[in-house]
């Protein structure tokens, strides 16, 4: 009594549950007042003969023992039901979901006084964010975390899925055992985020998934079939092949989107599915239909689904099976145990959800910090008092049982190498990132026009300036035209540092998903990017060329040197675009590159004209050796003038192996370093 008073004193009087023994008629009185009408916790509602009520009294959740863990009858009517025919017609609240045949291993999820702090600044003290939790999930079940703004739901996700890249405490285990580097086989996450090409057709971006994250027991052979059960259940067969959109394209809703990253994460077949508000910018309505359908998955296959969700409409809430609500200020523990024992425990607890109003938006407005209906101290009180010794107690068991691990999870007879964290081999990855790479090259006029275009009119323009140099017989003007053509190819590849950044976060958000490696991603990039730009390089050259009226020999000269020194100036600015964090920083750094390798080139500042102590400049810029290439093979028309002129810029006749060497070499050390920077650096930071 006293508990309840200090809850919510101004509370009815009601009956004291003070202890963890008074768990099981809790319990008791859920069920009975929920009767047809509500939801009964799975724990309760698929208990094995023979156990006890005493056995609730652990965390709230299954055990070992629990339904998540028994195997699926083959005989059993229930069981042959294909999952298709369940999104088609989603099953009432209370109706059993057997799990199917083909049901993926299963996978229960630990975690140990989980906790996380913002960094002091400057003269102050550390804010914690999430004081210590602890908890388990078993396999099977679709769990709700719920609490008011700034209470740690979204980090308390982000450390169980390992994607926090602050640094946290705590442990998390995966049938207790601590995660591995194959954790992201068997794990997939739906951040608020909405990652996709605008030029990428639904279909094709759940297929996606579905295709790199491909388990090796995984039921669904049939690949476009799985994505057809998908689009249907996630009410998109309509716009199955309409453009995802964005800022280059329209396409489909803001609500439609939220839908496709609900279902690429559902494509994965993954054993563990976290969630970050599914259903933000959803109607209740879809909001509802999402849930069904995700709640057939999770059942159907054993998955283990957590889901971070604002205030749900009462129908969504009891299609969980289990509730973890938070408070603020910090982040507390409220409550953590099945959905349909919320009720009860609010009510014992002095919190009474009054009639007639959704239950789960009361239990925020109780949660509240500061509100008019603030009991958060208390209710954290009680389960400290009531709940946590059952719930710790469930932990330190399950610390100590190991289940399998993700290896033995994911190997199977004849089967793959699990040993790789990507569940495709790279030719696989190759092919997908390839496809996708050409499909939205074609599709979007700016990615295929703007490098062929842009070029082309550059090099008619640059060249009507120069018309007839070549046949003028005036050696400083072929120079300065020659100085044009490279600096013009210097500069060309900045353009392309914004699409650069902008393919490298959504690569950076799906290797996160351990869809694909960085290589495999950089050479997708360059097969396709490389030929188009490339392209672009030689028809400015040529167009140029044509224009200045150069002989064949000496075309073949500008043009093989040119081709080279794009090669450089490609490899460069790739290596800025893994390294930079934006467009403002990349060209920050671009600029010295571009401006001392322009001006150290023999023609604007020769080697005797320079400082003796910035000599070495000369000798690892590609643009002089590029420049003394060209120029000696135009010196060789002119006798009398071309020794002058070579003498005078200091450029060596025999050279050119020299440069071809150095220039080669810049290739590769910048693709390297581009392949570092794309692995150790700007990773998105949760």
């Amino acid at each position: 009594a006293s508990q309840r008073e200090r809850i919510c004193p101004f509370s009815p009087p009601l009956p004291a549950m003070a202890t963890p023994g008074a768990l099981p008629t809790l319990l008791s009185a859920c069920q009975e007042a929920g009767a047809k009408d509500t939801k009964t916790p799975s724990a309760v509602t698929h208990l094995p003969s023979g156990t006890s009520a005493s056995d609730l009294t652990v965390g709230f959740s299954e055990g070992s023992t629990g339904p998540s863990e028994l195997q699926p009858s083959p005989d059993d009517a229930a069981s042959s039901i294909c999952t298709h025919a369940l999104m088609k017609n989603p099953p009432g609240v209370n109706t059993e979901i057997r799990r199917s045949a083909y049901a993926l291993p299963p996978a229960s999820l630990t975690f140990k006084d989980l906790t996380f702090s913002l960094p002091a600044g400057r003269g102050g003290k550390q804010q914690v964010v999430l004081e210590p939790c602890s908890g388990h999930f078993a396999s099977g079940e679709l769990v709700a975390i719920m609490g008011p703004s700034g209470c740690g739901k979204t980090t308390l996700l982000d450390m169980l899925a390992a994607k926090k890249t602050a640094k946290y405490g705590g442990e998390v285990l995966v049938n207790g055992r601590p995660r591995d580097g194959l954790f992201r086989r068997i794990a997939a996450y739906v951040g608020q985020e909405d990652m996709m090409p605008a030029h990428w057709t639904v279909r094709e971006a759940i297929k996606f998934n579905a295709d790199l994250k491909r388990q090796p027991q995984r039921a669904h052979q049939d690949l476009d079939g799985w994505v057809d059960v998908l689009l249907s259940s996630f009410d998109l067969q309509a716009v199955a092949n309409t453009y995802i959109g964005g800022a280059e394209a329209r396409g489909i809703s803001g609500g439609q989107r939220r839908r496709v990253t609900l279902a690429r994460g559902v494509a994965a077949h993954a054993s563990l599915l976290f969630c970050d508000e599914p259903t933000s910018g959803l109607s209740a309505t879809d909001s509802e239909t999402c849930m069904k359908a995700l709640r057939i998955v999770v059942k159907r296959l054993g998955m283990t689904c957590l889901v971070v969700i604002h205030q749900p409409r009462h129908e969504v809430a009891m299609l969980f099976d289990t509730l973890m609500l938070l408070t603020s200020n910090p982040g507390r523990v409220a409550y953590n145990g099945p959905m349909s024992g919320a009720e009860a425990f609010f009510r014992n607890c002095g919190c009474p959800v009054p009639q007639n109003v959704n239950p789960t938006d009361y239990y925020l407005d109780v949660l509240t910090p500061g509100s008019s209906l603030d009991c958060s101290d208390g209710l954290v009180a009680a389960f400290a008092d009531i709940l946590r010794p059952s719930n710790d107690g469930n932990v330190e068991l399950m610390l100590q049982t190991k289940g399998r691990s993700v290896k033995e999870m994911l190997s199977v007879e004849n089967g793959p190498n699990v040993s790789s964290k990507y569940a495709v081999p790279f030719c696989a990855q190759m092919s997908a990132l390839l496809r996708r790479k050409l499909r939205l090259a074609v599709r979007n006029p700016a990615a295929l026009g703007l490098p062929l275009v842009v070029p082309v009119i550059q090099g008619i323009i640059v060249g009507y300036m120069f018309d007839g140099i070549g046949q003028k017989g005036d050696l400083l003007k072929e120079i300065m035209f020659a100085f044009c053509l490279i600096t013009m190819l210097c500069l060309a590849g900045t353009m392309s540092l914004v699409v650069l950044l902008t393919d490298r976060t959504l690569m950076k958000y799906e290797v996160s998903e351990a869809l694909y490696s960085e290589v495999a991603w950089s050479l997708a990039s360059v097969i396709v990017d490389v030929p188009l730009a490339l392209a672009g390089a030689s028809l400015n050259v040529i167009i140029m060329a044509c224009f200045a009226g150069l002989e064949w020999d000496l075309l073949q000269t500008v043009l093989q040197w040119a081709m080279l020194l794009f090669f450089v100036y490609d490899s460069l600015f790739a290596l800025i675009g893994a390294v930079a964090r934006d467009t403002r920083q990349a060209q920050v750094i671009a600029t010295p590159f571009i401006s001392i390798f322009m001006l150290f080139n023999g023609f604007v500042v020769s080697k005797a004209d320079s400082p003796e102590a910035l000599h070495w400049i000369f000798s690892i810029s590609p643009n002089a050796y590029a420049m003394q290439a060209i120029v000696v093979k135009m010196a060789e028309s002119f006798p009398f003038q071309g020794p002058m002129l070579l003498s005078k810029f200091g450029y060596e006749v025999s050279d050119d192996a020299r440069g071809l060497e150095v220039m080669l070499l810049m290739i590769a050390v910048f693709r390297v370093g581009q392949q570092l920077g794309l692995r150790f650096l700007n990773h998105l930071q949760r």
